[in-house]
């Protein structure tokens, strides 16, 4: 059951990455980039978020597999 969790986690993390890159990609977000120097706040949560989920479905898988 707690793999299960962790796959979910890795693979829902793996995905919110694929968004943040996608969004970083997009016009909303090279005009932000111009006029702050920054990309928007949506890009880095998505990044943040992806980063977070990724590494707890990894950690989780490695450290259960280990029982």
């Amino acid at each position: 059951m707690t793999k299960a969790l962790f796959a979910a986690l890795l693979v829902g993390g793996i995905v919110l990455l694929v968004f943040g890159f996608q969004s970083s990609h997009s016009l909303g977000n090279d005009v932000s980039r111009f006029f702050t120097g920054a990309p928007t706040d949506k890009t880095m949560t998505l990044f943040v978020a992806g980063a977070v989920a990724t590494a707890a479905g990894l950690l989780g898988l490695v450290f259960s597999a280990k029982r």
